[in-house]
C-alpha cells in the first residue's frame, strides 16, 4: 500500500506554494541568453580598437593630418565664397570638433594605458616567478657544488698519492741505509716463498 501512495503523490505534481510556479531548469544545458537594453560588445575587440586609435594618436602622422585639416578648414572659411562657408571667423564649429576629438581621445588613451598596465602586471608576475625559479635553481646548484667539493676533499688525488709514495720510498731508503731489513722475504736463512709469520 505504501508504494501506491507514493505513485499517486507523484502523479498529482509538486506540492507547496512556490513549487508550481518555479520553472524547471536543466543543469546539463547552458541558459538562454537574456535580452538587454544596452548593446553588447566584445571588450577584447573594443580594447584592441582603442589601442590602435591611441597608437595612431601618438604618431607624427596624426599631428600632420590634423594640422592639414585645421589649415584647410580655416582657409576655406576665410577665402571661400560667403554662401559656401560653414564656419565663420570665430570658428566655433572647429572648436567644437577639436573638443569632441579631445574628449574621445582621452578615454581611449586611458583605456589603452590600462590594458598595457594589465599586460605589464602579468609580465612582471611571470618575471618574478621566473626569478624565484632561477634563484632556487642557483641555490640548489650551489649546494650540489659544495657537496661535490666536500666529497672531493675525501678522495685521494693523483698528487696526494704521488706524495705518499715518495714519502714511503724515502722511508724505505732510510731504513735500508740504517741496516734494517726492509723486506724480510729477502733474508737468506729462510726457505724461499715463506713469510715470517708462516709457521
Amino acid at each position: 500500500m505504501v508504494p501506491e501512495r507514493e505513485t499517486s503523490a507523484r502523479e498529482r505534481g509538486p506540492a507547496g506554494a512556490t513549487a508550481a510556479t518555479r520553472p524547471r531548469t536543466r543543469l546539463d544545458q547552458p541558459r538562454a541568453p537574456r535580452r538587454r537594453l544596452l548593446p553588447e560588445w566584445d571588450p577584447e575587440a573594443f580594447g584592441r580598437l582603442s589601442e590602435r586609435i591611441a597608437r595612431f594618436l601618438g604618431t607624427g602622422r596624426f599631428i600632420v593630418w590634423m594640422t592639414v585639416v585645421i589649415i584647410a578648414w580655416v582657409l576655406w572659411n576665410i577665402f571661400a565664397p560667403g554662401d559656401l562657408r560653414f564656419d565663420n571667423y570665430p570658428f566655433i564649429f572647429l572648436t567644437l570638433m577639436l573638443s569632441l576629438q579631445a574628449s574621445y581621445a582621452a578615454p581611449l588613451i586611458l583605456l589603452a594605458q590600462n590594458r598595457q598596465d594589465d599586460r605589464d602586471r602579468v609580465n612582471l608576475e611571470q618575471d618574478r616567478k621566473q626569478n624565484e625559479r632561477s634563484i632556487a635553481d642557483t641555490e640548489y646548484l650551489t649546494r650540489e657544488i659544495a657537496a661535490l667539493r666536500i666529497g672531493l676533499g675525501e678522495v685521494a688525488t693523483r698528487d696526494w698519492i704521488r706524495s705518499e709514495l715518495q714519502d714511503l720510498m724515502k722511508e724505505l731508503e732510510a731504513r735500508q741505509h740504517d741496516g734494517h731489513v726492509v723486506f724480510p722475504a729477502e733474508r737468506s736463512d729462510r726457505p724461499p716463498g715463506r713469510d715470517v709469520d708462516d709457521r
